[in-house]
């Protein structure tokens, strides 16, 4: 099998990668994103669809990967489960990718992404858009003014915060109470807001997790 990772820039339709991976495990997804911010710059948002490596079943459905765009500064811009029409222009970008690269498939796995790399090229420099008025998307694009950062910044919350830190396994104590949340958060930072009385907003970085209620100890997202 042969999962493309394609990433490309809704404004201007150029394609930033199309990488094959042999899984959609995390790793391959963090490298190739790494390699993308060092290139490219740290864009403001990125839209994806609930799958693996994006999502999860974890609270807020974060995953490895969007917990590091959540400490770059990055908004993880989920569609609606089910509604692939909210990500409309990257469908028809997979959809061509399909139709010239792997019909049929190449022999192998550097075979076929030899035929990614040159239908990437091709793409970017050749291909004439509609959208974009016949221009080119490498003619349009701009690579982003925010630059990867050597370390990931530390969150940082209101005083009036109470910042509390994740366990290995995923729990943190709140009020003599283990309370589980995520292993997906495990060795992160997090912050309670009280709201009202004996409620709390818990916070992750600026993504707002859930209420914590003290009569029950339960969080509700």
């Amino acid at each position: 099998y042969c999962y493309p990772l394609t990433v490309f820039d809704a404004h201007s339709r150029y394609v930033l990668a199309c990488a094959g991976h042999a899984s959609v495990e995390q790793y391959g997804a963090l490298g190739e994103f790494g390699r993308l911010f060092h290139e490219y710059g740290l864009p403001r948002a990125i839209r994806t669809d609930n799958g693996v490596p994006f999502a999860t079943q974890a609270i807020c459905g974060l995953s490895r990967l969007s917990v590091w765009w959540v400490k770059l500064g990055i908004r993880h811009d989920r569609i609606e489960p089910g509604r692939p029409q909210q990500n409309g222009r990257h469908e028809r970008v997979h959809r061509t990718l399909k139709a010239e690269t792997a019909r049929p498939p190449k022999r192998d796995m550097a075979t076929q992404q030899t035929r990614f790399d040159a239908w990437q090229t091709e793409f970017n420099d050749v291909r004439p858009h509609e959208a974009l008025g016949g221009a080119v998307p490498a003619s349009v694009y701009v690579t982003s003014m925010r630059p990867m950062p050597a370390t990931l910044p530390e969150p940082e919350y209101p005083a009036h915060f109470e910042a509390r830190y994740v366990s290995r396994c995923g729990t943190f104590k709140f009020k003599r109470r283990q309370i589980f949340l995520s292993q997906t958060l495990s060795e992160e930072w997090i912050a309670f807001e009280e709201v009202a009385d004996g409620v709390w907003s818990l916070h992750f970085y600026d993504v707002l997790l859930g209420r914590l209620d003290e009569r029950d100890f339960k969080l509700r997202t």
